[in-house]
């Protein structure tokens, strides 16, 4: 994987780093790799993908994904998007069904040409 695509930029990192749990002076282990995972979870809103396809750049995919579960029970990521709510790169980074709205129809809903034709076809069948 090629870090000059990572997203997270050293004026960006050194906003959002002390935000982190794992700092030097917090209690418990000290996380070397911050930044690291946080390109991880980047990577996978960018993508879509599942974290069983995380790169293995980023680490292990479940002490990744075990790890950004217990952030996001932590508040963690709240506390990085207050942060970064104003900064234009990361407009785009999550987005969720609270800021997209889609028509009803854009859902799956039945209705539309195929039931039309399976009503048509049953009765032309009956009326024969």
């Amino acid at each position: 994987m090629d870090a000059e695509r990572f997203v997270i930029t050293d004026r960006v990192w050194e906003r959002v780093a002390p935000l982190l749990p794992g700092k030097a002076t917090d209690c418990g282990v000290t996380a070397a790799d911050n930044r690291l995972f946080l390109e991880a979870v980047m990577w996978r809103v960018r993508t879509g993908s599942p974290w069983r396809d995380l790169p293995a750049v980023f680490g292990n995919w479940n002490s990744t994904f075990q790890r950004f579960r217990r952030w996001a029970k932590a508040g963690v990521f709240e506390r990085v998007f207050e942060e970064l709510s104003g900064e234009p790169d990361f407009e785009y980074a999550i987005i969720d069904g609270t800021i997209v709205s889609a028509h009803q129809k854009a859902s799956g809903a039945k209705g539309g040409l195929k039931i039309r034709f399976i009503t048509e076809f049953r009765g032309r069948r009956r009326g024969s």
